[in-house]
């Protein structure tokens, strides 16, 4: 019962996570723009490119307010990938719980 219900929650957190594509591939470009603008205002001298690289950047600011719901998409692929490591934990794990106390009865 408990694979069947974390099975159900992988199916929803797939399909999180595929219909925040689009709003993550956004939220990455802009902040592609917002630490681009950010350095080459940090770079330049001329007031009137510090004035257009800051335009710039709160462009980018406003691409990336409106695409917050990204980070739903984020989260479910993060809470994905710690299923998935905790199911290759539990895989792993012996199902005998006296296999490690007969190893050592036999070590002795």
């Amino acid at each position: 019962m408990k694979k069947f219900l974390t099975l159900l929650v992988v199916i929803a957190l797939v399909f999180v996570a595929l219909a925040s594509i689009g709003p993550m591939i956004g939220l990455a470009l802009s902040l592609v723009l917002i630490y681009y603008a950010t350095k080459q205002f940090i770079k330049t001298d001329s007031t009137g490119m510090k004035i257009f690289w800051a335009i710039l950047g709160f462009i980018g600011l406003s691409i990336a307010g409106s695409n917050i719901p990204a980070l739903a998409g984020v989260a479910a692929i993060y809470i994905l990938y710690r299923i998935y490591t905790n199911w290759e934990k539990v895989e792993k794990e012996p199902e005998d719980p006296f296999a490690n106390f007969e190893k050592e009865w036999n070590h002795l």
